[in-house]
This record gives C-alpha cells, sequence and structure tokens, in this order.
C-alpha cells in the first residue's frame, strides 16, 4: 500500500499542510491542502481536495485555544476523518535555516533539534516556529519519520567570495554572519524540472526570479546555485511585499543616532512598513491592488520592482559568466505578466525578446514566453515547494 506524507510549513501566525500519497517511482500525489491562519487572533481553517476544490472552510470557536498546538491537532483530526484508518507513515517539515550545518534534509533526532535551536539567534522570526511543530508532532504521531528540509540548503554551493560580507574574517568565521539566501526549496524544484523543459539552460547559466510577497533571484550554473539576492536574512535584495529588500547600512545609523529609532522600531519599518507598501505611500503591498490603482505612487513602486529585478538580473549573470535562460516563478512571477514584461524590455540588451502573445497566456503549465531567436531563453515555470518537501523526506527515510 502506498504511504502517506504529510509537509508542514509553520509560521508565526499560519500553518500549511498539504497530504501526499506515494505513487510508485512517480512523484507524490497530493490528496489535500489547506491551512490554519489568523493562529492568536482568530483561526480559520481552510483545506482543498486533489481537484483543488474546497472541503474546509471554518472560523474555529472563541472558546478553544489558538495555538500552534491546537491547529496541528485539529488539522490532523480532520485529516484523520478521512484517511479510512491510514497513517500518516512521514512528516516533512520547511525549515528556513540551517546554517553552515545543514545543507541536505536531516532526520529529526534530539540532536537535531538542540541542532535548530542553537540557530534560532539567526533567525529569530522563523526557526522558533518551524522547531515547535516538529515537537508537537512527535506527541501527535510518534511513529511517523520526521524530516527537516532547508530553504538555505541550496544556497551552500555559492563559492565562498559570493557568501561573505565585507567585515572582519572572524565574523563569519565565529558568527556566522554570512549570505545564507532563502527560498531554496522553490530554487531546487525550479533545478529539478528545468532539464526536462530546457537542456541549454540546465547545464548552462540560468537566472531563476522568484518573485512573490517574499522575493529573491539566484544564479544557477548547471542547476547549481553560484549567488543569490537575500543574504544574512530574508530582508536583502529586492524590495518585496512589504520588506525593503538592500539598504545602505548608514541609513540604519542614521535612524538610530538622529531619528533615535530603537531595533523594534526599525525592525518593524524595514520588515512590515516598506517594500511595495512604503514606496506606494501606503497604498496596498498587494501587485493586483497596486496596478489597479490610479495613483501615481502605485505606478511608481511597480516600476522600482521591475527596475531592481533589471539590475539583480544583470549583477547574477556577470557572477555566472552570461546569461541562457531567465525563469519567472512564485505568485508575482507565474501571474503577472505586466512585471514579466517590464523586465524582459528592460534586458533587451542582454539578448532578450519577450513574445507578448505568450507573455500574456495564463496558464498552470511551464512555458516558454521568449521569442524562438531570442539569445535568452525566458520561461514560466511554476514552483511547487510543498512537492520538493515531499520528495526530500521520502529520500532521506
Amino acid at each position: 500500500m502506498s504511504d502517506l506524507v504529510l509537509v508542514i510549513n509553520a509560521g508565526s501566525s499560519s500553518i500549511k499542510f498539504s497530504l501526499f500519497e506515494t505513487a510508485g517511482a512517480a512523484d507524490p500525489q497530493v490528496l489535500f491542502k489547506g491551512q490554519m491562519e489568523g493562529l492568536y487572533v482568530e483561526p480559520k481553517f481552510t483545506a482543498k481536495d486533489a481537484a483543488d476544490q474546497k472541503v474546509a472552510d471554518e472560523v474555529l470557536p472563541a472558546d478553544v485555544p489558538k495555538n500552534h498546538d491546537h491547529a496541528l491537532r485539529h488539522m490532523l483530526a480532520w485529516l484523520e476523518q478521512r484517511l479510512g484508518g491510514r497513517e500518516i507513515k512521514v512528516v516533512g517539515h520547511r525549515v528556513v535555516h540551517g546554517g553552515t550545518q545543514y545543507s541536505k534534509p536531516e532526520l529529526v533526532t534530539p540532536a537535531l533539534i538542540a541542532g535548530l535551536e542553537a540557530l534560532i539567534p539567526l533567525a529569530p522570526l522563523h526557526e522558533p516556529h518551524n522547531i515547535a511543530p516538529i515537537k508537537i508532532l512527535q506527541d501527535i504521531l510518534p511513529n511517523a519519520a520526521q524530516v527537516t528540509c532547508f530553504d538555505t540548503a541550496f544556497h551552500t554551493t555559492q563559492p565562498e567570495l559570493n557568501q561573505l560580507f565585507a567585515l572582519p574574517y572572524e565574523f563569519a568565521q565565529k558568527e556566522g554572519i554570512r549570505r545564507y539566501g532563502f527560498h531554496g526549496l522553490s530554487y531546487e524544484y525550479i533545478a529539478s524540472v528545468l532539464p526536462q523543459i530546457d537542456t541549454r539552460a540546465a547545464e548552462g547559466r540560468t537566472v531563476v526570479a522568484h518573485l512573490g510577497n517574499g522575493s529573491s533571484m539566484s544564479a544557477l550554473l548547471g542547476c547549481e546555485c553560484q549567488a543569490t539576492t537575500m543574504g544574512f536574512t530574508a530582508l536583502e535584495g529586492l524590495p518585496m511585499g512589504t520588506r525593503c529588500g538592500s539598504i545602505d547600512g548608514g541609513v540604519l545609523l542614521h535612524l538610530m543616532n538622529h531619528l533615535k529609532m530603537d531595533a523594534k522600531q526599525i525592525e518593524t519599518l524595514l520588515y512590515k512598513e516598506s517594500g511595495l507598501l512604503g514606496l506606494s505611500g501606503g497604498i496596498s503591498s498587494d501587485m493586483r491592488a497596486l496596478q489597479a490603482s490610479d495613483e501615481p505612487l502605485a505606478k511608481f513602486a511597480i516600476d522600482y520592482f521591475a527596475r531592481r529585478i533589471v539590475r539583480e538580473t544583470a549583477s547574477l549573470a556577470a557572477a555566472i559568466g552570461g546569461l541562457d535562460c531567465l525563469v519567472f516563478t512564485a505568485g508575482i512571477g507565474e501571474n503577472d505578466a505586466l512585471t514579466r514584461a517590464l523586465v524582459c524590455h528592460q534586458l533587451r540588451w542582454l539578448g532578450v525578446e519577450i513574445d507578448e502573445a505568450a507573455n500574456a497566456v495564463r496558464s498552470g503549465e511551464p512555458r516558454r514566453i521568449s521569442l524562438a531567436d531570442s539569445k535568452v531563453a525566458v520561461y514560466v515555470i511554476p514552483t511547487n515547494e510543498e512537492l520538493m518537501i515531499a520528495r526530500q523526506a521520502l529520500a532521506t527515510i
């Protein structure tokens, strides 16, 4: 009988899940997916089946606990009612940070949990929420093997020249202050399917743009990461929905010394009040809302976002000695034809020639959107981080 694999992606106020069924030599097939959002405020549970039809949509009663523990127990109870006595054998967890220690998926052990807890200072906003479900599920599903899959692991192939900041060398060696990169599970999925889509791109020089509420880009050479835009945290690189992206460190000193902002205020500014939201004057962090707006600042935010993608594309191409392929993925990358067009038109000097009709097509399938004679092939490839985690979890056990 095929096994069931549960994928968990936990954040500070939400838990996303996908339940897969193994299918012999083929990829695992999704049975259900959903999330519990609004934790600690007003938890809401939603779920869809394999046909993408909504099968659950409920706000939890006000008198139940609103924490991660109860959310996981509610999700597991809901799944158990639909599994006919079948047991979940494997659980794969997305863990944001693996530091320098973890460059591949790891089976959960007491030593591993201790190692993850030691990494909390590197990702204090994410790592504790990634660890908590592991401990909770040890109680709920004691017979299931649990596997951690790291968002930083894919970027460990970067040359050290591309990992370090120009700080005294001991800061990297002793304190772990270096560019780690994130969204690695998404990039690893793209790298896994690229050989079937374009052999030249897979063997050559490809830049992948993971564009969503959180955005980053990576340069791949032979499907291995050589450079990426995110660094020590998921704050560096491109501007995002509410995150500022790369910023002169002197600005932070100015905020502290002249505007008397403390660390918490600066953290809120950089993570929650900047990016598209800040540039648009507070209109929205959502690209769809900005494109629907007639306000000049909405257009400015869109143009700024596209220009930064163009600049990072050129920088990443330099890191791998040229460009054979550009891939768009994630929410904005997959669905926003305007942003793709703005970027590609500004990259004509690099050999990018976009096919306007192909770019305008909406599809959930991988597709080429560049002209046949374009020196650089351009693709839209939907990402699937959950499937990547399921694959890694199964391979690990």
